[in-house]
């Protein structure tokens, strides 16, 4: 049988084989075999023990934390990769990288991530599977895009997506990390109401569902998880002398938790225009606007948030990779009315 040790994802064939040396012996059966098949995660190589797929000595094994001895014989099969539940869809995107291990999408403000309740067509994980074909490798034995992060709905801006089981690992890693050791960056675009007394500031403030709208995130004072959003004033917009109408910030996230920037921005009093969720309380301020910037406000229909940059490193090749997207046309049409209002 053909020797896999540390193959390559592209090489990997539907079996695997291996002699323990006298280096892993003692160690656990899924340790030896994450260490040498790079291209597989090590809760794939669980899973694919647990289903029966790993034998030892010709005997299968279905306990991940089994012992190896040295000279014994390891055969991992992988299986036929399943078909994805959810269906691939003719959706345009925007591709600003691609290669055999990941996709860097702009997506547009209106495009869901993934399939759920009330969306389960018309996603950006059933554009994804109709794109990429058979170039998705099989993430967890299933042909699916990898999603290591999301973008709201209505936010529009840089995404990267896994197309095989190693590059969702490496991603996902640098993720859950939150650029702490590494070069992930994650900085947005936003148009928030008023304008904070500083230039700049961090933002340490627990967030959880909310108790009374369980559709909604809230900053709690105990439990919840930690998230801390870095913000800087870009620009101040005001009309007549008086206080800024609004501000157009850039937050930098250092944790990434569900509609973190949009809760942060309402909890320090600057909430996001047109965010209907959290920022309702500023719909009589938006009144009370000439036009066409009333107009513009009204019919805006989303956050004005964007993620415009989205810096991280390669999970295979290790090389660091950079991508800005420039403001789509209605946030563009929004600021260019609040610097001319």
């Amino acid at each position: 049988m053909t020797d896999y040790s540390h193959v390559d994802p592209a090489d990997l064939d539907t079996e695997f084989s291996l002699t323990v040396d006298a280096a892993d012996a003692g160690k656990r059966l899924d340790a030896v075999l994450a260490a040498n098949l790079e291209a597989l995660s090590r809760n794939r190589i669980q899973a694919l023990i647990k289903s029966g797929d790993v034998t030892v000595g010709g005997a299968k094994i279905v306990e991940p934390k089994y012992r190896v001895n040295e000279g014994d014989a390891l055969t991992l099969t992988l299986p036929e990769p399943e078909d994805p539940e959810p269906m691939g869809e003719d959706i345009p995107l925007a591709v600003v990288f691609e290669d055999e291990h990941l996709i860097v999408i702009d997506k547009p403000a209106g495009l869901v991530v993934h399939p759920g309740a009330g969306n389960w067509t018309g996603t950006l994980v059933n554009a994804l599977i109709h794109h990429c074909g058979d170039s998705l490798s099989g993430i967890g034995g299933v042909r699916r895009p990898g999603i290591v992060h999301r973008i709201d709905k209505d936010t529009s801006g840089l995404l990267v997506v896994a197309k095989t089981d190693q590059a969702h690992s490496g991603l996902a890693a640098q993720f859950a990390d939150h650029g702490r050791t590494g070069p992930l960056e994650r900085a947005y675009l936003a148009l928030v109401w008023g304008a904070p007394a500083s230039l700049k500031g961090t933002i340490d403030a627990n967030l959880a569902r909310s108790h009374t709208n369980r559709q909604k995130i809230a900053v709690v004072k105990t439990a919840g998880r930690r998230a801390i959003t870095h913000w800087q004033v870009k620009e101040r917009f005001s009309h007549a002398g008086e206080p800024a109408l609004a501000s157009l910030m850039e937050c930098r996230l250092e944790t990434g938790r569900t509609h973190q920037i949009r809760v942060h921005m309402a909890h320090i009093g600057h909430p996001l225009i047109g965010d209907s969720d959290y920022g309702s309380g500023f719909k009589t301020k938006a009144n009370r606007l000439e036009e066409p910037l009333k107009g513009l406000v009204a019919n805006f229909g989303r956050q004005a948030l964007h993620a415009g940059l989205l810096v991280f490193e390669h999970p295979v090749s290790g090389k660091t990779l950079r991508f800005e997207s420039q403001t789509p046309p209605d946030f563009e049409n929004l600021l260019s009315a609040l610097r001319n209002f």
